[in-house]
């Protein structure tokens, strides 16, 4: 029997707990060529196209804000630009695949025409196809919301998890909606999501970077938990929680990994030390996952943990 919950804790006592009853994996960093000096991070999990394995990746130079996600392939144990595939102005790629169709999206950023390090705004938007070089555009978010994720339900509905900042005195909540067909996602339907209250304390946030629907209806949720401290000092923690579509009810938050169980590595500024981006999980048949993030603004790394879905299946 799952424990449900409606009592928020901090990431700090999330983070206390973690430490103390988990034996330490150790993750390794991926090598991307190709890209001249520019980083590549916040990854997403490879998924197959047309026969290969890609990773769409975030490709920026450390000093700038503006991005583009490129699609990469392993070659002799580099991943490097997949030859012909498309390049976005976009950051922190996904995927889910809805039916026989790709989903694709990341993030949108908008900079001041006069201070072109500035960013006015942002949003979330979708592409779909039935390879990465047939994605089109169909859909955008709402402006400022980061972390909307799809997943197809056993019904064939299609599950969207949203991410309104600045609601009723918090940061930002995570919001759930149901809708039949990738046409009814609007920003509209978006905005009107359910919220999933009381998963954060009113200072700290987070969002849900990838959703697996698992045997028994359930869903499980990749995502993260942020705090910041002075001199807007940040700190993201991988997290996990299992969500019952049928009575939109959640599983309390539990960490799945730290910025010290990774390999020592630059920072695109000192505040961002501590991220940890979760970009996607791979479930294995031998009860272990392979997460997929970016570190620190500067890396991307892979790590094998315990399958930390396992305990929702039912």
């Amino acid at each position: 029997m799952l424990a449900y919950t409606d009592q928020a804790k901090s990431s700090v006592d999330l983070l206390t707990e973690f430490t103390a009853i988990n034996s330490f994996s150790t993750g390794k960093k991926l090598v991307f060529s190709g890209v001249g000096t520019r980083d590549v991070y916040n990854i997403s999990a490879p998924f197959l196209d047309n026969g290969e394995l890609v990773i769409a990746g975030r490709v920026e130079d450390r000093d700038k804000e503006s991005s583009e996600v490129m699609f990469f392939v392993e070659r002799k144990g580099e991943w490097k630009p997949r030859n012909g595939a498309p390049i976005f102005a976009l950051q922190d790629p996904f995927f889910t695949f809805i039916g026989d169709e790709l989903v694709f999206g990341g993030v949108e950023v908008y900079f001041d025409g006069d201070d072109p390090h500035y960013v006015t705004s942002w949003c979330t938007v979708f592409y779909r196809g039935h390879s990465v070089n047939e994605l089109a555009p169909f859909a955008k978010g709402p402006l400022t919301m980061k972390d909307i994720r799809l997943v197809e339900l056993n019904d064939g509905r299609i599950g969207v998890f949203t991410r309104p900042m600045e609601v009723d005195g918090a940061r930002a909540l995570i919001g759930y909606v149901e809708i039949d067909t990738l046409e009814q996602m609007t920003e509209e339907v978006i905005s009107g999501a359910d919220l999933l209250r009381n998963q954060f304390l009113p200072e700290e946030w987070g969002g849900a970077n990838e959703a697996h629907l698992l045997p028994g209806g359930m869903i499980g949720v990749l995502g993260h938990i942020a705090r910041m401290e002075e001199n807007n000092i940040r700190h993201y923690y991988p997290m996990v929680f299992a969500f019952d579509p049928e009575n939109q009810r959640h599983t309390p938050i539990k960490l799945i990994a730290t910025r010290s169980m990774f390999p020592d590595g630059p920072a695109k500024r000192p505040d961002l030390e501590d991220v940890i981006f979760s970009g996607g999980l791979v479930r294995h048949k031998d009860g272990t996952a392979s997460l997929y993030t970016g570190v620190s603004d500067a890396e991307a790394h892979v790590i094998v943990i315990p399958d930390p879905f396992l305990e929702y299946e039912g």
